[in-house]
């Protein structure tokens, strides 16, 4: 039997062919991601967290990325690395609880002030949702929290680990907007003596804006902008200044609202899903006194994170929502004109998508969801 010796440029003709035939193994996690209407989108990883949760860019083009377990990281995105930050408060952290949403100040460049949620546990165990602001110092080797005070709190604290929500965005006259979620109660969304199931909307250092909606309802309720709603994972402003929120619906029901500053969601008493024991709620249109949803999903694409987008990468999208989406594993796009919003476009992004942001150059950056949960920039794919 005579051996046969495959010559060494054939070999390194193969080699080179399998590199170029699997591009997605030469590029790392680089993916090519097509939208349901022609859209083409490249994703491109930036490294993986242990149950990521928000994250908000600085103005020197730096990522803050808060991990549901406690710890909030310093990304810098030009060498991929992270660090740390100290001064981060104790957590309660357990089933949808832990560190939360992150945003800035928006005059950042001179507060320095940081704001972050996250739950907090008391002495009987009970558990409720915490807005913190604090002075971020990032200059050192390892940057800190300073002067960190609490500015507002879930009332009252409940058993139960879910429907915390706590998400945050400043409007365009600066004041700070928190959603609450019912923590898995339902009635407290109706309650004007709970802060629980609102939108709330406070000034930046935890005061009362005299000019809030409900003034003869209690002294809490004069913390509400609006009310009736579940469990909010999303708030955004439009170019408009029209405040947009999203909310997970029960068993179906998805919501995305504009969320009009004394108007009431409805929430228990009408949805468009049902309860998860299957018990149906009745339908938005049999309570027209209610703030019906401008998009609801049945079946569920378990809505969480939001932008209203004003970058310059894609022009085409100017003042379209984007939504990550949970059980869909899907990045939504929606079209907002005026008071209306429809759903245009959805991106299969293969993993459970926790939040959305847009970056400096107007990218499209998402979180995955749970451990390994990657970082993504999705830019343009030409």
């Amino acid at each position: 039997m005579v051996d046969k010796i495959i010559p060494f440029r054939l070999i390194v003709y193969l080699l080179t062919l399998f590199l170029l035939t699997n591009s997605t193994y030469a590029q790392s996690d680089d993916k090519i991601i097509k939208g349901n209407a022609g859209s083409t989108l490249l994703a491109e990883s930036f490294g993986v967290f242990n149950e990521p949760w928000a994250m908000t860019f600085l103005p020197g083009g730096d990522l803050l990325v808060t991990e549901k377990n406690g710890i909030l990281f310093m990304v810098h995105l030009e060498d991929r690395s992270k660090v740390s930050v100290k001064g981060i408060p104790n957590i309660a952290y357990g089933g949808q609880g832990g560190l939360g949403d992150i945003i800035l100040h928006p005059q950042y460049k001179d507060t320095h002030w940081i704001y972050l949620s996250y739950a907090e546990q008391d002495g009987s165990g009970k558990r409720g949702a915490v807005v913190v602001r604090a002075v971020l110092r990032p200059g050192s080797a390892r940057p800190t929290l300073e002067n960190l005070e609490v500015i507002w709190r879930q009332k009252p604290k409940v058993s139960g680990m879910g429907h915390y929500s706590h998400r945050l965005a400043f409007s365009p006259d600066g004041k700070l907007f928190i959603t609450s979620g019912e923590r898995q109660k339902q009635t407290p969304a109706q309650s004007w003596t709970q802060n629980l199931g609102k939108v709330i909307r406070i000034n930046e250092d935890g005061s009362i804006p005299p000019d809030n909606p409900f003034q003869d309802k209690g002294e809490l309720a004069k913390t509400f902008w609006s009310l009736g709603h579940r469990n909010l994972l999303g708030i955004a402003f439009d170019k408009k200044g029209q405040l947009w929120t999203h909310e997970m619906g029960p068993r179906h029901g998805d919501e995305f609202n504009l969320t009009i500053g004394g108007d009431n969601y409805g929430w228990p008493i009408v949805s468009w899903g049902d309860q998860y024991s299957g018990i149906p709620i009745p339908d938005h249109d049999t309570r027209p006194e209610f703030n019906a949803p401008e998009i609801y999903w049945v079946p569920t694409v378990a809505p969480s994170g939001l932008i209203i987008y004003n970058g310059s990468m894609f022009p085409q999208w100017q003042n379209n929502a984007f939504i990550g989406g949970l059980r869909s594993k899907s990045l939504v796009r929606i079209q907002i004109k005026g008071n209306q919003a429809h759903e245009v476009e959805r991106f299969d992004m293969g993993k459970r998508i926790r939040e959305v942001e847009q970056g400096p150059k107007g990218g499209i950056w998402v979180l995955e969801d749970k451990k390994n949960g990657r970082l993504v920039r999705l830019t343009p794919y030409e």
